[in-house]
């Protein structure tokens, strides 16, 4: 298939762009190049001819309507977003006009060009989301995020993108636009830009920084590995169900303090200090507002429909990811000086 991506030079939008020429496919990667974008994350298939990039943003209709002319893609996946909670809290107005005016401009420039085309019933427009809009979880086991869950979003980020994913459910049910959605828990990687919870722990411990935590440390998330989403995604534009979605979760629950101790396990025994344990630098800082408690996903329908399933437990895509940043310091130290990397946001409120 020939991909439109957007937000393809980001975190998770690149490891999709990566995988996805490993297999063959053409990519057309669309991407503003924002603060979080970094042209490096694709450099290894930026050579291709089967490779593409257009420096556009998604709230510009018209440069997308050019963007579909051109390339006449087989389906869209779309990952430009801004994605940080913190600075959803400072700044919310950033959030409303990407993700939600962003991806209605997406939808009527996927929907004008679908219908240009005859409507083929091969095209697809896959939303990629979060499990951030179904709110908070209890503490339970038992309980967990299914496709069914209703909404609750409780920041500006998870609301913005909860807009979005109605959005693309109604432009299926009233145009009739082959759509696919997928929510995903917490991801991590290489690659990950490093104002993030897990490169900023490994970046702090390796400056002999503090390592923050947020309130007590108790805060529960279902943890990721990047690579394994982007496996998911493509299995999913691929094979998924039109009108469907598919929750995507790595079925690795952690607290956010035992993530923080088992990665300065793995840097007590990857670089060790010379005195003592990396755990000796964390510090609880104030919580931030509207902290959720716990996102849990169940993962049935994309196992049971799909046949998929993550590869790696947390603590291997912890060490895959520390020696990543280990033998990249190259790639991070470029992104540290970025506006506001290394500062504490989301206090504002």
């Amino acid at each position: 298939m020939k991909l439109l991506v957007t937000g393809g030079a980001g975190f998770i939008g690149s490891a999709v762009v990566r995988l996805a020429m490993t297999r063959g496919h053409q990519v057309v990667n669309v991407d503003a190049l924002t603060y979080a974008a970094c042209l490096d994350n694709v450099a290894m298939v930026a050579d291709s001819p089967d490779y593409a990039f257009e420096q556009v943003d998604i709230r510009d209709r018209a440069a997308l309507d050019a963007v579909f002319s051109k390339h006449m893609p087989d389906a869209v996946m779309h990952l430009a977003a801004e994605s940080h909670v913190d600075r959803s809290i400072d700044g919310p107005a950033d959030f409303i006009e990407t993700n939600v005016t962003g991806t209605f401009n997406m939808l009527e420039a996927a929907r004008t060009y679908w219908t240009a085309q005859g409507k083929p019933d091969s095209f697809r427009f896959h939303h990629i989301s979060t499990d951030e809009v179904f709110g908070s979880l209890p503490n339970d086991p038992s309980v967990q995020f299914t496709e069914d869950t209703p909404y609750d979003p409780r920041s500006p980020y998870s609301a913005s993108k909860a807009s979005s994913d109605h959005l693309v459910r109604a432009w299926h049910e009233t145009y009739g636009l082959p759509v696919v959605l997928t929510n995903c828990s917490n991801n991590y990687g290489p690659y990950h830009f490093p104002e993030k919870l897990i490169p900023v722990i490994i970046l702090n411990a390796l400056a002999g920084k503090a390592l923050p935590i947020y309130g007590d440390g108790s805060n529960i998330r279902d943890w990721l590995y990047v690579e394994d989403h982007a496996d998911a995604l493509l299995l999913a534009v691929e094979k998924g169900a039109v009108g469907r979605s598919y929750n995507i979760g790595g079925e690795n629950e952690r607290t956010n303090l035992e993530l923080v101790k088992t990665l300065c396990a793995i840097l007590d025994q990857k670089r060790p200090k010379e005195v003592g344990s990396y755990a000796d630098q964390i510090t609880f800082v104030t919580d931030r507002p509207g902290h959720d408690a716990r996102y849990a996903i169940d993962p049935s329908r994309i196992r049971e429909e799909l046949g998929w399933r993550p590869s790696v437990t947390v603590e291997e895509g912890l060490a895959q990811t520390v020696d990543w940043y280990l033998d990249n310091e190259s790639w991070w130290r470029a992104l540290q000086d970025r506006h506001g990397v290394g500062e504490r946001l989301g206090v504002k409120a």
